[in-house]
């Protein structure tokens, strides 16, 4: 069986956009100092593009140019086709100000914000296309290629590490916390005034209901792994997957709480919710970027990257 071949056009751009200019001005004289070409120049494109077509499209008269019947719908093709042209040519302009960027839940509501309105400060012609979810969801898309850089609180753990590059980036602590003269902590909790914060052993939180985030996320990665390998009896209500719900959860009293400091800062500051300090318990935790080296690295991904660096 003979492969089927691809025959390649034999008119050009120049041919269509001189008779594009003839038709639009009536003249090739026009036509020339519109395309800054001789007279000759588009003479000559007009009469090969009729010949590639094997159909007259203008009918000389004298020096005058009368449109032929086969005038208009070629004109409307090659218009369109000039226009196509005109995208692709702009094609790397587009893409140098496009970019993707995925964000774990906490960093992408609390923390991707301020690092946007740098970089529109910036560019601000630049063209965003955000994705947020759980670490392990995100690291996933960068790794099929659909994001150029990612900003994740849990350890990537990409499939293929020698195809992704990972960056420690800054480091965050969670808190655990609880509703203001929560009934949980009455008379089980102790209450530092200077530090405005309740102190509890790790005997003592294991028997609180603890609200947290799902498997998956970064901010449930650390709990695993930092706090609840010392409460193999914890009493967790249930895996909830917005930090949103979980602090709104507390704010009514069902339960404590473990999530960024920067989700709570407000409401700690305001004093309704309130910390809780667990003895022997590091919650610190490292941020990190994430990218496929096979992305092309645009100037508006230096771009973030060195705000990044510089938050």
């Amino acid at each position: 069986m003979k492969k089927s071949v691809q025959t390649v056009p034999k008119i050009t751009l120049k041919q269509l956009a001189v008779f594009v200019s003839i038709y639009q001005t009536g003249s090739t004289s026009r036509a020339s100092e519109e395309l800054h070409l001789s007279q000759s120049a588009v003479s000559s494109a007009l009469t090969e593009l009729e010949s590639r077509l094997q159909m007259p499209l203008f009918e000389r008269v004298g020096r005058r140019l009368n449109q032929h019947p086969n005038a208009h719908p070629i004109y409307i093709q090659a218009q369109a086709i000039l226009g196509q042209s005109l995208t692709l040519e702009h094609y790397h302009q587009y893409q140098a100000g496009q970019i993707h960027i995925g964000a774990s839940t906490t960093i992408g509501n609390y923390v991707l914000p301020s690092l946007l309105g740098k970089l529109y400060g910036a560019l601000p012609d630049a063209n965003v296309d955000m994705y947020i979810a759980n670490t392990q969801e995100v690291v996933s898309e960068v790794e099929q290629l659909n994001i150029d850089i990612a900003l994740v609180e849990g350890m990537p753990r990409p499939i293929d590490m020698k195809a992704i590059e990972q960056r420690e980036w800054r480091t965050d602590t969670l808190v655990i916390f609880a509703k203001r003269d929560s009934k949980w902590l009455k008379d089980i909790a102790t209450y530092s005034q200077d530090e405005d914060c309740y102190q509890l052993s790790i005997n003592q939180l294991a028997q609180l209901p603890l609200l947290v985030r799902e498997a998956g996320s970064g901010t449930r990665q650390i709990i695993d792994e930092q706090l609840l390998k010392y409460l193999p009896n914890a009493e967790v209500v249930k895996a909830i997957h917005q930090s949103e719900a979980i602090k709104h959860m507390v704010s009514v009293d069902i339960g404590l709480g473990c999530l960024s400091q920067h989700v709570i800062e407000t409401e700690l500051a305001t004093g309704t919710l309130v910390q809780v300090n667990v003895a022997g318990i590091d919650l610190s935790r490292t941020w990190w970027l994430v990218w496929h080296k096979a992305r092309h690295q645009s100037p508006i991904w230096q771009t973030f990257i060195d705000i990044i660096q510089q938050s």
